[in-house]
């Protein structure tokens, strides 16, 4: 994005504008930090989760992502340890960004992982140079708390054997957290113990007062001068004082142990109001300001070439202005020798101390105080050099032509420039698209102190850090002030000093601040008529010019050729000839320099007398003569001429009182239509010997002009002419009008004239008056409304109207009313026209209570009396007036309620017949129970008291459960498998060898020697595999043979999946062909549903991978956490109840199968666990009294590596519990030679046997391999199996109870034993409820058509629904089953009944069995079968009876859903599983997947080479010779081949 802008000062001619392309760089996270190589030049930002490396033009070179990462808060790392827990994703604030320049390295430290830090290489931020995690807590830099900042600075650092380090030193503030050290000290390499990044300085300086976490630091700037190293920083004075105060603290570089460690408080603006710091600059303060600082005697002597730490800082309590302030290096240290010297002093509080101490101890030592603290009253007070609205957040320091120029951003994204002299001010603001955006404290320069480098929250720019617009003259050029800019006289333009060839002349370069130009003083002579020539003199040269004013901008052109001695001009003449309408032109006169550049310019002006006169036409001749050029007046020939001294005649005038004119008329009024005589009188008009008459214009301006020559002489003979009867039409405003007028009522002409054109006729009296019109023409008998009277001679003044009246009575005058002669408003009671209004209807009758319901009136002489006398009122009357009418009444409507008496009827008579008659069924059907009990009652007498029991326990724990689970449910990171272990677990976990087949593990039993043979040979497989016909032969023929069973089949097209993983694009060809010939023979034998119902043939399975392989992207991204979450709760809440550890049965299951029939005793017991050799720190653990030891064990292990994968985590065996209940302690074992017998039987130890209490400490060790624990071990084995040789071992039900309970009842007694048993079945609905949110989250996360579909459900959806078109028996409820059996049956219940497939887990059987039911429950869904339920019917179909409905609608609409979506095209899919291909391949054992392959081939290779030699395609491409090539090379044989 580019900016038109410059870094220097521009200048641009009439036609060219020279500028430099502005470049900026924008960040698609916040930018944290930004950094400049002083050598490269290169520039290197700090964002969130990013690390960019640019140009110096802003161009992007490369960059490092750095986040988000897994990690917690409490995190220690590295990630992959017990102690990291509860861990997210979690974004990377950058917090630390520092150039190390002497090894090409940059530091990066960022907010995760406890502040760990990195190096990068600097010409090339993607290559990391140095990482390590795992170094503890000593390698922790930065701070983890995003409110924290962290600065730094480079150093060095010598130890005692004299060695030299590269080190930083770094600032931080204190996070709840974070490690206790504020100032560290980090060492850049290893030596010895020490590691990269360890803080090598172990001080008290960071742990003592002030520097302890209640004082809140935030550290702004680090610095190093002079050998010593400053930090900047403000800090609260305590945990309930906010209140900050900036202070700079100083430490000697040299110092190995921070004993040099001195603050100093800094004071900014009157009373402190600047307290807290926000961004700093140090720089040297140039000449002049240097020269100010001096002078104002506020900071001591000042020399150009110190340095000054610049601070903006602004207020605590409001942030509407802030600061800059100066404090010189100089001055500081002096100020800090005083701290230091007062500490060391009597005044300290220190005794003993020698007075030369300061000077042999400048860096402190081990017997002298410290740190050092400020008292306020060492405070260095600094004033407020300037003030600015808002939020100043950034400074940076320029110094140009000896003067310094100040760059202060603020919160609004804005940078202005301010010129830092006795009285400094903004002349200025930086340009750019930065506006908005909070301004970061890191601004600086390139090398060249040209380009200022701006960042804001997600962009950073190169700015010009001079003004930026176009300057066409020097006065353009100095006028804004800018001390960058100056205008080089020579050349003609605006630069700065160093651009300009001869600046170092006198008057070569002239500075804008002073506001000076070249400039042309005079002209002499200071105008020219048009007529006449004349030489030009003028300050700086001669000027010969020659100019008519017909153009306007005409310029006058000379040219000054520059040597070293002389200036020579030479000047271009022209004539032009005038002819605009003006007495002047002013013409710009340019002065050129070697005839290209503008030396200097002003306006000459050229005149002409003769156009004078036009100004004032009716004075010509005191215009001529008035007018600034001198000219004069001829009254000979009434023109205005140019000045001629040697002209002397009477007829030439030169001077205003000599102009011939008249003036003074009488008498000024004059009367239209009456002669009158006007006198005026003349002045110098001895010249003129003439008579002349009057004349009159009709502007009513009298001219008198030369009767010979028909010229007008100058006159001012203004007169007002009026007319009386004009708005004055009658006798009253004829008297009414201003007596100056002398205007008359005169009776005969019926008219208003002046006086003396009536002189006979003239009415003393005006005529009577005259009405002309009444409003209103009606009224109401009763009066009481207003009339306006119009008519002529109504009086002259209000007061004239005496009285009014209407049939003799009176009426009132409303004199505010009153016009003359034209109008008078009166009120009258009656009127000589009087009718009374009849109302005859109003609609509508009714109307709403609330009102709003518009009424209209009907009636006869409504339109009586005006709008404003009439008023209705609703309930009352209609009055016109006085008078009152009543139209008639208004009803409202209201709500029917009908009365309690009969409503109470009405309710309850119903309600008793419905009680009658359910009382009367009830009898009956309790008088027939009664007789069936009867019967069965001697079975009950028994067990009536033990079944009340039991349902009122299970009846409570179910409404526990119902509350209880959502608080107590704690569900952590979700652990998913990576993409080959998922694949190895769906593809052979299943397979007879388990987790130790060949293609999980990897291990292939080949011979060195035969290695390299045996891959080639592998290599040469899988080509021919990539062919078509070969593998569709190859696969028929395993499918024909009879031993080529189902696991085999599903086995050989795993194998082939690996195999071709590759070329996923190739393996879906090969499955559509298969499927294709799979779907003709189902539809030919007319069982089309039966199709892919059973993993009967090769293809089948290989779609059940494909599908697997597709979803895998799926899973993770939406699935697999509701998914993850449905394990969780079945797998907690059967844990909650008593689980027998050797019929893995549970009390609380959605299996009925499993459900522990026994009413067990339990209690819960939370156990405080140590975990031996990992510190202090107990995690609590709830378990059940009746739990095993072994149970304990897991529930143990699960809460204490609660964030580690299974695969992670210790196992049962692999750790011992120790119970420690008081000095000595005793290790728990399921089986010891405390275990209870019961006959032969015997009882596995629980808790509840070793009498473990609540709250009760147990210690977790890990079972070490030694010899003595090996011998120990042995003991306790042989133990062991001594006490199971005989195996009748037992946990919570012995199975033989039911067994021997049946057999002594016999079969009388089996319903009673169902009835029992359904009375625990309630369990299963508290399980069930429970778990209720969890089923559904995953039903609608799998059968959402509205979320993301993955493309190859889509694609192979399509795929069906296309075959089933071209099969005429193929039905709608065929395509559903085809769906069905493809992806939820084979993909969806494999993975629900196994999460262990998805998710480092382990799956016991209790909670296999409660999955099998939800797995069921959703294969029940996606059928279109309805199922009729009856009481025998099975428990899990009961249970989801009512939802199963539901779900059957989320499958039909999820694929309906599908099918309206568009269509995924070949190339679209094909694409994607390339992707698929190109990410995964390289994870997989292919290897060992073609060797396993050729396996099949050599068991049946006489069959495929038969089946290649009978194909003709496989003949011509020579399959079967490839075959036996391969075959001997694998199988080492010699052939005639």
């Amino acid at each position: 994005k580019n900016y038109l802008s410059a870094i220097h000062c521009v200048f641009a001619d009439f036609t060219v504008v020279f500028t430099e392309a502005l470049l900026d760089f924008s960040s698609i996270t916040p930018i944290n930090n930004v950094v400049q190589d002083p050598r490269s030049g290169r520039v290197y930002l700090g964002a969130v989760n990013t690390i960019y490396q640019l140009d110096e033009a802003l161009r992007e070179e490369a960059r490092t992502v750095t986040g988000p990462k897994e990690d917690a808060r409490t995190c220690t790392p590295p990630v992959s340890t017990p102690y990291c827990q509860d861990t997210k994703p979690s974004p990377n604030v950058n917090k630390l960004l520092l150039v190390h320049p002497s090894n090409g390295s940059l530091i990066v430290c960022g907010s995760r992982y406890r502040g760990i830090c990195s190096l990068l290489n600097l010409s090339n931020v993607e290559q990391q140079l140095y990482y390590s995690d795992s170094k503890g807590e000593r390698t922790y830099v930065a701070s983890i708390e995003d409110g924290v900042a962290v600065v730094a600075v480079m150093s060095t650092y010598v130890n005692k054997d004299g060695n030299t380090f590269n080190v930083f030193l770094v600032g931080k503030g204190y996070g709840s957290l974070d490690s206790s050290k504020l100032i560290s000290t980090r060492i850049l390499q290893d030596y010895r113990d020490w590691v990269v990044f360890e803080s090598i300085i172990e001080a008290s300086t960071v742990q003592a007062t002030p520097f302890v976490p209640k004082y809140l630091h935030d550290f702004r700037h680090a610095f190093k001068e002079e050998g010593f190293v400053y930090f900047l920083f403000s800090r609260t004075m305590g945990s309930t004082d906010n209140k900050n105060f900036t202070f700079v603290s100083r430490l000697c570089e040299d110092d190995p142990h921070y004993y040099s460690y001195t603050e100093l408080q800094l004071n900014c603006g009157p009373g402190n109001k600047y307290n807290k710091v926000q961004a700093a600059y140090v720089a040297s303060p140039g000449k002049e300001l240097a020269r100010g600082m001096t002078e104002s005697g506020q900071h001591g002597k000042v020399l150009a070439w110190h340095k000054v730490l610049f601070m903006v800082a602004s207020p605590d309590e409001d942030g509407a202005d802030s600061a800059l302030c100066m404090y010189p290096l100089n001055t500081i240290n002096e100020r800090l020798v005083d701290i230091i010297s007062a500490c060391y002093s009597d005044s300290g509080k220190i005794a003993g101390i020698p007075k030369d101490t300061l000077n042999n101890y400048k860096c402190g030592a081990d017997f002298l105080p410290s740190p050092l603290a400020s008292k306020p009253e060492f405070a260095l007070q600094a004033k407020a050099v300037i003030i600015r609205r808002g939020l100043l957040t950034a400074v940076a320091i320029a110094v140009e032509n000896d003067h310094t120029i100040a760059f202060l951003g603020n919160s609004l994204g804005e940078v202005y420039k301010v010129h830092l002299t006795a009285n400094p001010e903004v002349y200025s603001q930086v340009p750019g698209d930065t506006t908005g955006k909070r301004v970061n404290k890191k601004l600086f320069f390139d090398a060249s102190h040209s380009h200022l480098y701006i960042t804001t929250e997600k962009k950073v720019q190169s700015s010009i850090s001079v003004l930026y617009r176009p300057h066409f003259n020097c006065q353009s050029c100095v006028s804004p002030w800018d001390p960058y800019c100056g205008w080089c006289v020579l050349e003609g333009r605006c630069t700065r000093r160093s651009d300009c060839r001869r600046a170092e002349e006198k008057n070569g370069w002239l500075w804008s601040p002073k506001q000076q130009c070249v400039k042309i003083v005079s002209f002499n002579p200071p105008n020219l008529s048009c007529k006449k020539t004349q030489q030009v003199k003028k300050l700086l040269a001669l000027l010969c010019c020659f100019v008519s004013l017909t153009l306007k901008t005409v310029f006058c052109l000379c040219y000054i050729h520059y040597n070293l001695y002389r200036y020579q001009s030479q000047c271009h003449s022209f004539t032009l000839f005038l002819s605009v309408p003006v007495d002047f032109v002013a013409v710009p006169i340019k002065i050129f320099v070697n005839e290209s550049v503008e030396l200097a310019t002003r306006e000459f002006n050229f005149y002409n007398c003769s156009a004078t006169v036009r100004k004032a036409e009716s004075t010509p001749c005191l215009s001529c003569v008035a007018s600034p050029w001198g000219c004069q007046w001829n009254t000979q020939d009434h023109t205005c001429q140019d000045k001629d001294d040697t002209v002397l005649v009477m007829s030439v005038v030169w001077n205003i009182s000599l102009c011939p004119q008249f003036e003074n008329p009488d008498p000024v009024l004059i009367p239209v239509g009456f002669k009158t005589t006007i006198g005026f009188e003349g002045i110098n008009l001895d010249v003129y010997q003439f008579s002349f008459d009057k004349s009159q214009e009709t502007n009513v301006l009298f001219y008198v002009k030369d009767k010979q020559s028909g010229k007008k002489i100058d006159s001012t003979l203004n007169v007002t002419l009026y007319s009386c009867s004009l708005g004055r039409e009658d006798c009253s405003l004829c008297k009414n009008a201003d007596p100056k007028y002398r205007c008359v009522w005169c009776v005969k002409r019926r008219s208003c004239v002046y006086e003396k054109l009536c002189t006979n006729d003239q009415g003393t009296e005006c005529p009577d008056p005259h009405i002309t019109d009444i409003i209103p023409r009606y009224g109401p008998v009763r009066g009481g409304i207003s009339v306006t009277i119009k008519g002529s001679n109504l009086g002259i003044h209000k007061e004239d109207i005496k009285a009014i009246s209407v049939v003799g009575v009176p009426c009132i005058h409303q004199e505010n009313k009153y016009a003359v002669s034209t109008r008078n408003m009166m009120s009258v009671f009656y009127y000589l026209i009087l009718q009374d209004p009849i109302a005859r209807s109003v609609y509508p009758a009714n109307g709403s209570k609330a009102g709003g319901t518009v009424i209209t009136i009907s009636g006869f002489n409504l339109d009586t009396a005006t709008r404003e006398d009439i008023a209705v009122t609703v309930g009352g009357v209609i009055k016109f007036g006085n008078g009152e009418w009543v139209v008639g009444s208004v009803h409202y409507e209201s709500n029917n309620e009908v009365p309690l008496f009969i409503i109470i009827p009405a309710v309850i008579i119903p309600m008793l017949l419905i009680i009658l008659v359910s009382v009367y069924c009830y009898r009956r059907k309790s008088q027939q129970a009664e007789r069936e009990y009867e019967k069965v009652k001697h079975q009950l007498e028994n067990l009536e008291e033990s079944v009340r029991d039991r349902c009122k326990k299970e009846f409570t724990d179910l409404m526990i459960e119902m509350e209880d689970h959502t608080n107590e449910l704690s569900e952590g990171r979700i652990p998913f498998l990576d993409y080959k272990t998922y694949t190895d677990r769906v593809f052979f976990l299943p397979s007879k060898d388990g987790a130790n087949d060949v293609m999980i593990t990897g291990k292939l039993d080949i011979p060195e020697a035969r290695k390299a043979i045996v891959g080639q040979a592998l290599n040469q497989f899988s080509n021919l595999l990539n062919s078509k016909t070969f593998l569709i032969n190859f696969i028929k023929t395993l499918e024909g043979r009879p031993d080529f069973n189902a696991r085999a089949k599903v086995y050989f097209a795993s194998l082939l999946t690996v195999a071709l993983h590759g070329k996923l694009e190739y393996y879906t060809d090969i499955m559509r062909t298969l499927l294709l010939e799979l779907m003709g023979n189902y539809v030919d034998s007319k069982n089309p549903k039966l199709m892919l119902r059973r993993s009967e043939t090769v293809v089948e399975r290989m779609l059940c991978n494909w599908m697997s392989i597709c979803l895998y992207q799926f899973l993770k991204d939406s699935a697999g956490e509701p998914l993850y979450k449905l394990f969780r709760a079945i797998k907690h809440q059967t844990e909650k109840g008593p689980v027998d550890a050797r019929v893995k049965k549970a009390k609380y299951t959605l299996n009925d199968t499993g459900l522990l029939g026994d009413d067990v005793e339990y209690c819960v017991l939370t156990l405080q666990v140590l975990v031996h050799g990992e510190g202090p720190d107990v995690t609590p653990v709830k378990v059940l009294n009746c739990d095993t030891v072994s149970q304990v064990k897991e529930k143990i292990i699960e809460a204490v590596y609660r964030n580690l994968p299974y695969s992670q985590r210790p196992k049962v065996d692999s750790v011992s519990l120790e119970w420690r209940p008081g000095s000595t302690g005793q290790i728990l074992s399921d089986l010891d030679l405390t275990s209870q017998k019961e006959g032969r039987w015997r009882r596995i130890n629980t808790l509840a046997h070793y009498n473990v209490r609540d709250n009760a400490t147990l210690v977790l060790s890990m079972v070490l391999h030694t010899q003595q624990n090996y011998d120990q071990n042995q003991d306790n084995q042989e133990e062991r199996n001594a006490l199971l040789e005989d195996d009748k071992v037992f946990h919570l039900v012995r199975p033989d109870e039911l067994d021997e309970m049946k057999s002594k009842r016999g079969m009388k007694d089996k319903s009673m034993t169902k009835a029992i048993t359904e009375i625990y079945l309630t369990r299963l609905l508290s399980v069930k409820g429970t778990l209720q949110q969890f089923v559904d989250d995953f039903f609608r996360s799998v059968l959402c058509s509205g979320s993301v579909v993955p493309p190859a459900i889509k694609y192979f959806f399509d795929f069906l629904d296309e075959q089933a078109l071209k099969h005429d028996n193929v039905d709608e409820e065929t395509v559903h089953i085809w769906k069905t059996n493809s992806l939820p049956l084979r993909f969806w219940v494999n993975i629900l009944k196994n999460p262990h497939f998805t998710f480092d887990v382990h799956v016991t059987e209790v909670v296999d069995a409660s999955l099998s039911v939800i797995a069921q429950t959703f294969m029940d869904a996606c059928t279109k079968t309805e199922h009729k339920l009856s009481r025998d019917s099975p428990s899990n179909k009961l249970l989801y009876a009512k939802e199963i409905s539901t779900y059957k609608k989320m499958v039909d609409d999820y694929y309906k859903g599908i099918r309206q979506m568009v269509s995924v095209s070949d190339q679209d899919m094909n694409t994607h599983l390339a992707e698929v291909s190109r990410t995964h391949t390289d994870k997989l054992n292919t290897q060992v997947a073609l060797h396993q392959l050729y396996q099949y081939a050599s068991k049946y290779y006489d069959g495929i080479i038969q089946s290649l030699d009978e194909d003709p395609a496989a003949q011509s491409k020579q399959l079967t010779l490839r075959l036996q090539r391969i075959a001997a090379a694998l199988e080492n044989k010699v052939t005639d081949l």
